[in-house]
């Protein structure tokens, strides 16, 4: 009974830790000039030479984690490296970003939200029934504009997809990656990124605003049909 009383203290203990961490990271992001602090990072990166791409993937690792927009970072990659390069590198980082976020949601809370789902079988029979289209689910948020990158990464670490799963889906990433490298290498500066002097391209972000909107429709009616064939399953 103590062990079993102790291991529950643990996982509030996680739960709060990550959800005082996430408050502080958040609030940081909003009330610092992240947008100063990023250009500043992309301009040393500029002058890393052939170990450039290692050092903007690095960063863009970081912001990952740290609940930092990653759009300047993904503009920023079109400026410094074109876009096919630019789309590899933003690719790269973000994916393993990703997992490393998905990881530390795994780890600090997952126990926390399992102990919570056992007092509702219903929401375990659904979130099996997700898990078992795992990589179809992630592929649809990334795809998705509504779903933020940087929470979603955490959020996927406490249900049951698995890493293999997760990993796959993060392909739903491409198209928004070279849309933001494209319009990033239209700028051709640093300083112009995120600004209003900076060029844009209508035709590309509309196309890809329509993609997104598809890929949420297809996302409430993929996940409803799950829900509801694992809920008749349970009865």
């Amino acid at each position: 009974m103590a062990q079993k009383q102790n291991s529950r203290l643990n996982s509030y203990l996680k739960l709060i830790l990550f959800i005082g961490i996430t408050a502080i990271l958040i609030f940081a992001a909003k009330h610092f000039n992240i947008q100063g602090l990023l250009q500043s990072g992309l301009i040393w990166v500029k002058n890393l030479g052939w170990l450039a791409p290692i050092g903007f993937m690095v960063i863009y690792n970081l912001a990952t984690i740290f609940f930092i927009p990653g759009s300047i970072l993904t503009l920023g990659g079109g400026v410094l490296f074109g876009v096919f390069w630019g789309s590899v590198y933003v690719f790269i980082a973000a994916t393993f970003g990703a997992t490393f976020a998905f990881l530390i949601g795994r780890y600090l809370s997952r126990d926390w939200v399992y102990r919570l789902l056992e007092k509702y079988p219903k929401f375990q029979a659904i979130n099996r029934a997700v898990t078992r289209q795992g990589w179809k689910i992630v592929l649809l948020t990334r795809l998705s504009p509504i779903f933020p990158f940087n929470l979603l990464n955490y959020a996927f670490g406490v249900t049951q997809v698995s890493l293999n799963d997760y990993v796959l889906g993060s392909i739903g990433m491409i198209p928004g990656t070279v849309m933001y490298v494209y319009i990033g290498s239209l700028a051709g500066n640093i300083a112009m990124i995120g600004t209003d002097a900076q060029p844009t391209n209508l035709t590309v972000q509309w196309a890809i605003q329509i993609i997104g909107f598809i890929a949420t429709v297809a996302l409430v009616v993929y996940v409803t049909r799950i829900a509801r064939n694992a809920l008749e399953e349970e009865v």
